[in-house]
């Protein structure tokens, strides 16, 4: 069965069209209610991010939720990973965030979560959507949801991502600049920091429910790193809207990406004895980070990209350890999501362990140089119907040899074909990856006419 309204990352638009409206948010409220009752399950966590939309929404999923008989937990502004916590310390169903991530105030979506605190299984989305295509209804008033809400929430989570540094991490003289994208992660990340000792210099953190992402956080470290070098800060931490991605400034000004934080967490946990099974990375995981792996003798493996494929990789394998270069790094013994702030911790962790700066951490992994050319076609193609399209790879790949990789991947969202070459050799990697456009231009353009 086809998903018409969940993507791989819950359900996200721009507000005011559909499904992003409140109308439609009544209703998916009151369906998943209704799945979830099911099980005798009656209770499910909500919170938010900053978005001005986010009101709007959480009061139409509350009134859906409480139609079909479900109480609600609110928590208000609070990051996605927090969420997701919260549902399994309450012991909730599921939980339900309003958030669409990196991107703009005027975007908005629904993610949920599990009652263990991981994204839903297929067949639970799928049977909230079959719910959807039902006349909605109202339970008697005496089985009506009622709502309340968790009013140490952000405490919680606080002392939460506090304990996954161990009990005796001490961040005194380290400074660190903490841009919170104007977000969730706004009154929590900065006390979890200066609560373990360091001193934090804000940024980006006054939201007004518009300023969410803009110029700001994980997607934009510039301002980070200017502020970085001008309070001669140790470090900086970058997280987005709803804090599930990390990317970090060194004490130079280099921006750290997610490939380079899951090295680091990884090598940590391999220095100290703690590591076992191996690392999931993503098609798009630098060839840099496989190099790096193999050298330390730590199995790796790619996911589709995605935190929702990391995470099955990680559960069908038993491994602990998974990200993103975009930031998503799941610590899979700590929590049960990607959480930029726990994933912060644990590279302060590292670096109290080591007495080694973020800087030098980093050094153990090289990124390869990456070139990526769009290819826009008319529609669609499935790229496996070409001979002559793999057999212009395999001469791509013959001319990197072992040190490099070339991918070639279809848009999700639209007909665009991304053609990806990384190797050591920035002028070889750039004239491969170009000819190969140019060769997969011109098959998929017949293949389409």
């Amino acid at each position: 069965m086809s998903r018409r309204y969940f993507g791989t990352d819950g359900i996200r638009g721009r507000v005011g069209e559909f499904p992003i409206t409140p109308d439609f948010m009544i209703k998916l409220g009151w369906a998943a209610g209704c799945v979830f009752a099911r099980e005798g399950q009656s209770r499910i966590v909500i919170g938010k991010d900053t978005r001005i939309s986010g009101y709007m929404f959480e009061s139409a999923l509350e009134a859906g939720l409480s139609a079909a008989g479900v109480d609600v937990l609110l928590t208000g502004p609070m990051p996605t990973p927090a969420v997701a916590y919260l549902t399994r310390t309450f012991r909730a169903s599921a939980g339900i965030v309003i958030s669409a991530s990196h991107n703009p105030y005027d975007d908005n979506g629904i993610k949920f979560f599990s009652a263990q605190g991981t994204k839903l299984p297929d067949e639970v989305e799928q049977a909230i959507e079959a719910q959807m295509d039902l006349q909605m209804s109202t339970v008697s008033s005496d089985r009506l949801g009622k709502a309340s809400r968790i009013n140490d929430a952000a405490g919680r989570y606080i002392e939460f991502c506090k304990s996954t540094g161990g009990g005796n991490l001490n961040l005194r003289g380290v400074k660190i600049v903490i841009d919170c994208a104007n977000g969730a992660t706004y009154h929590v990340a900065p006390k979890v920091f200066s609560e373990l000792g360091a001193e934090v210099v804000e940024i980006a953190s006054s939201p007004d429910g518009l300023n969410i992402n803009e110029r700001c956080g994980a997607t934009a470290p510039d301002n980070l790193r200017k502020i970085v070098l001008a309070e001669k800060a140790d470090l900086g931490i970058a997280l987005d809207g709803d804090g599930d991605r990390l990317i970090m400034v060194d004490h130079t000004g280099a921006v750290v990406d997610g490939d380079e934080i899951l090295y680091i967490i990884a090598n940590a946990m391999r220095e100290q004895g703690q590591f076992s099974g191996g690392v999931v990375g993503t098609l798009m995981s630098n060839f840099g980070l496989e190099q790096a792996f193999k050298r330390l003798g730590i199995p790796f493996v790619r996911a589709a990209v995605g935190d929702r494929y990391v995470m099955e990789q990680l559960s069908q394998r038993d491994w602990l350890l998974g990200g993103e270069n975009s930031g998503h790094v799941v610590c899979r013994h700590l929590t049960s999501t990607g959480d930029g702030t726990v994933s912060a911790v644990q590279v302060l962790r590292a670096m109290a362990d080591s007495g080694r700066s973020l800087h030098e951490l980093r050094q153990g992994m090289t990124k390869l140089p990456q070139v990526m050319i769009n290819v826009r076609l008319s529609k669609r193609v499935r790229l496996d119907d070409s001979e002559e399209l793999a057999q212009a790879v395999a001469a791509a790949e013959a001319a990197l040899g072992d040190s490099g990789r070339v991918l070639l991947r279809p848009s999700g969202t639209e007909p665009v074909v991304r053609v990806m070459v990384e190797g050591e050799d920035r002028a070889q990697v750039e004239a491969v990856c170009r000819e190969l456009a140019e060769k997969a231009e011109k098959i998929l353009t017949a293949l389409v006419s």
